[in-house]
């Protein structure tokens, strides 16, 4: 496995450009909220470590993985300012295929939510094979996916902030 024993959320606060004049949002599934908090956290902790401001940071709840998609949408169209959104969500497999059809349906619509919006949406979405794997990517010996969705966002906001006429 490629991330075994490596903690993939270290960043070098010099190669990331200051969050200060950024606004993000943040669109976080209710499921499984034990894995979605600490995805959460890392996001927002990075933010502010990277300057960001607390009041620049917009947060909704959705239920489920699934709904991610529905409320980035909503999050663009309502919020003219927001610089990038992260989905954060876990799906971790179960017995049927409930799994696989809510993973690639979330992983499409936020692809869809790209090409056809200005707001670029992070996919901060853990797809794991058990609870153990997901308790590694949010906050455990692998890191967090939520850290390292902030710095991808903070990037592409500049991104998009440098791609403006």
């Amino acid at each position: 496995m490629a991330t075994k024993n490596k903690n993939l959320s270290i960043y070098d606060k010099t190669t990331i450009p200051n969050a200060k004049d950024f606004r993000f949002g943040i669109v976080v599934s209710e499921w499984n909220p034990n894995i979605t908090e600490g995805l959460f956290q890392g996001a927002f902790d990075a933010f502010l470590d990277c300057g960001g401001i607390k009041e620049n940071i917009v947060r909704w709840n959705v239920p489920g993985s699934f709904e991610l998609v529905y409320g980035c949408k909503k999050m663009q169209q309502s919020f003219d300012m927001l610089d990038a959104v992260i989905a954060i969500g876990s799906v971790i497999e179960g017995e049927t295929k409930h799994f696989d059809f809510v993973c690639q349906a979330t992983s499409e619509g936020i692809k869809d939510l790209n090409v056809q919006s200005d707001i670029p949406v992070i996919f901060c979405v853990l797809t794991d094979n058990n609870l153990q794997q997901a308790i590694d990517r949010s906050g455990g010996i692998h890191g967090n996916k939520g850290t390292e969705a902030a710095i991808a966002a903070i990037k592409m906001a500049q991104l998009r902030k440098d791609a403006k006429f």
